[in-house]
């Protein structure tokens, strides 16, 4: 007897229950869209599910699901597995070596879209979601990512690649290998706590990359690194915004002022949590 896509997904569903998975049976229909997909060898769309859910599934296409469950039965995240996570106005390729986009971070683009740049600078690109999606909007303008990482470049220089933006990478330590100035700066660098870290839901903790989550300490240490030497890397009136912890709001507003940063600002995302601090290079600094 042939098994149907509801059938299927709804094994799968009670797979994922029993791994302790929040949302199983959207997890489940995601990752049947997308076996889906490759067994067709076409996109399928979520429209089409509930067609696809009451038809008997295609040969191999159980072949094909069941590593993807698996694996999210084993706390691997949805982006992994299917390897893209939508973001602002785009998909981005997603791998093991880079931090999964967030929805809060979106926040950091649309404020920094409020701005006039010419040219930005992202530090600790990832995916190269910001920037990517910075430089999509602002096609006129240059820009630069850089990472600790050379896997994570990779995947973000394809991400550009597939999206149509022009950029400039590079390996790079925060500033170490960045030599001009910039009217936007950008960074979601690891701001997790060591302490936090055995709090973070097995997704994040096991299977993203630890240098994009934590510094082992106090969380602040990349704010450190970045509110020092962004004065020297910023175009007068030039602004710094970085994404935060929740619990960062001040601390990180104090690096900027003590960096000589004005007009520093701390905005909210829609769960009112401080997410995003900016602060702008005074006109008249010369550094």
């Amino acid at each position: 007897m042939s098994v149907t896509g509801r059938q299927l997904c709804a094994e799968a569903e009670e797979r994922l229950r029993a791994a302790g998975i929040d949302a199983p049976a959207g997890d489940a229909q995601v990752l049947f869209l997308h076996a889906l997909s490759q067994s067709l060898d076409r996109p399928v769309p979520r429209h089409a599910l509930r067609e696809h859910l009451a038809a008997a599934v295609p040969t191999g296409l159980e072949a094909i699901y069941e590593p993807m469950i698996a694996a999210r039965a084993a706390r691997q995240p949805v982006s992994q597995i299917t390897g893209r996570r939508a973001f602002w106005k785009h998909d981005f390729r997603v791998t093991p070596d880079t931090l999964d986009p967030r929805p809060e971070t979106e926040l950091l683009v649309e404020l920094a879209l409020t701005e006039h740049f010419d040219s930005v600078l992202d530090l600790g690109l990832g995916t190269g979601a910001i920037l990517i999606s910075l430089l999509a909007e602002r096609p006129q303008a240059r820009g630069m990512g850089v990472d600790l990482s050379a896997a994570a470049l990779d995947v973000a220089r394809g991400n550009a690649q597939i999206i149509g933006v022009k950029a400039e990478f590079a390996v790079s330590d925060w500033f170490s290998s960045v030599s001009r100035k910039f009217d936007l700066i950008v960074s979601n660098p690891p701001y997790i706590a060591l302490n936090e870290m055995p709090k973070l839901a097995p997704e994040v903790r096991d299977w993203e990359p630890r240098m994009a989550l934590t510094d082992d300490g106090d969380g602040l240490t990349a704010y450190r690194a970045l509110c020092a030497g962004a004065p020297a890397h910023l175009t007068p009136s030039g602004r710094l915004m970085v994404e935060i912890g929740p619990s960062q709001g001040e601390a990180v507003a104090e690096l900027m002022r003590a960096a000589g940063l004005v007009e520093v600002t701390v905005r909210q995302d829609l769960d009112g949590r401080d997410r995003v601090v900016w602060g702008r290079k005074p006109a008249s600094r010369s550094a």
